[in-house]
């Protein structure tokens, strides 16, 4: 199996943290969310992993050729068009079958028999209570019949989460090259729920399967929601700082400096930050920031950032300097 991984969003939702760095590579809970999102497929044992990339597209590969050891494919996204412009651009890497993973949000779900499944696609669903802002999928008997894109009305709670394995990815590909043909697009972009509805009235049988958790990453308070949730399940054991107290869950890089400070609870601090005489929790500080003589809460410190003076609630992007 491949994993197949569009990362060339924008990540607008996230700045000014994507001005500098992909989406993807922004941290939470001791690690870039992209970190998360593999952890969680790694165990299927992939053939490959093939990135999508697009702006800022070579941090993503430098990142990933230096912490993963297997065989690693990029491919462009020059010009955002949408979901299917993106995955067709995989057509001459990837053959045979594939899971693809949008990583926008941390879930858990069980990828360890989709090579056994009795059907052409697998869409992995959450139910909600509220659909109408996302994408959902109507099941009649074992299948799917039909996907909605923000219903209006109520027809199913089953959200449709970005996660989709596939047996044949040249059904997929003849898909969306038939969803090209006939201009099936919104705003120029080309939606995968589109391509796989034309699969569904082909023949093809499309099935559901749960994830029990999805923590979206895409906002501010979404990344600090995410890094509670990661936190409260996996956070590494709190190793005493003296001169610092720490009140756990928190994730603290061995090379953090921690003077006359507080930290936690629900605290990411990454390698080189420096917390000085300050108060962090509730926070993400990337690597080799610095926060002295405040109170920082429900906060994102970029990298090589700096913040100074009083207590705030700041997102700050990478190399920035902040005096309050």
């Amino acid at each position: 199996m491949d994993i197949i991984l569009p990362v060339a969003g924008l990540g607008t939702r996230l700045r000014p943290q994507t001005w500098s760095k992909p989406k993807p590579l922004v941290s939470v809970a001791g690690k870039p969310i992209l970190a998360h999102v593999l952890d969680r497929v790694m165990a299927v044992d992939p053939e490959q992993m093939v990135f999508i990339t697009g702006f800022l597209g070579d941090q993503i590969e430098e990142w990933a050729r230096a912490h993963y050891d297997m065989p690693l494919a990029f491919v462009e996204q020059p010009e955002m068009r949408g979901q299917c412009d993106a995955i067709v651009r995989t057509r001459d890497v990837v053959a045979g079958d594939a899971l693809i993973l949008f990583p926008d949000a941390v879930f858990e779900a069980d990828f360890s028999n989709l090579a056994e499944v009795d059907a052409d696609a697998v869409m992995f669903t959450k139910e909600v209570e509220d659909p109408s802002a996302l994408g959902i999928a109507v099941v009649e008997g074992d299948r799917i019949t039909r996907l909605v894109e923000k219903p209006k009305e109520p027809i199913s709670n089953l959200a449709v989460i970005g996660i989709y394995y596939v047996k044949r990815m040249t059904d997929l590909y003849a898909a969306i090259d038939e969803q090209m043909r006939r201009g099936l697009s919104l705003k120029g972009e080309y939606y995968i729920a589109d391509a796989f509805q034309l699969m569904i009235d082909g023949g093809a049988k499309v099935v559901t399967a749960p994830v029990t958790a999805w923590e979206d990453s895409g906002t501010v308070e979404a990344l600090l929601s995410t890094n509670r949730y990661l936190l409260d399940r996996s956070a590494p054991a709190t190793t005493p700082r003296e001169g610092a107290v720490v009140i756990p869950p928190c994730a603290i890089a061995d090379d953090a400096v921690l003077e006359r400070a507080v930290v936690g609870p629900y605290a990411s601090i990454a390698s080189g930050a420096v917390v000085r005489d300050a108060v962090v929790r509730d926070a993400v500080l990337e690597a080799r920031a610095t926060v002295e003589g405040v109170v920082v809460e429900h906060s994102i410190v970029g990298r090589g950032a700096r913040i100074q003076g009083r207590p705030a609630r700041v997102n700050v992007g990478d190399t920035s300097s902040l005096t309050l």
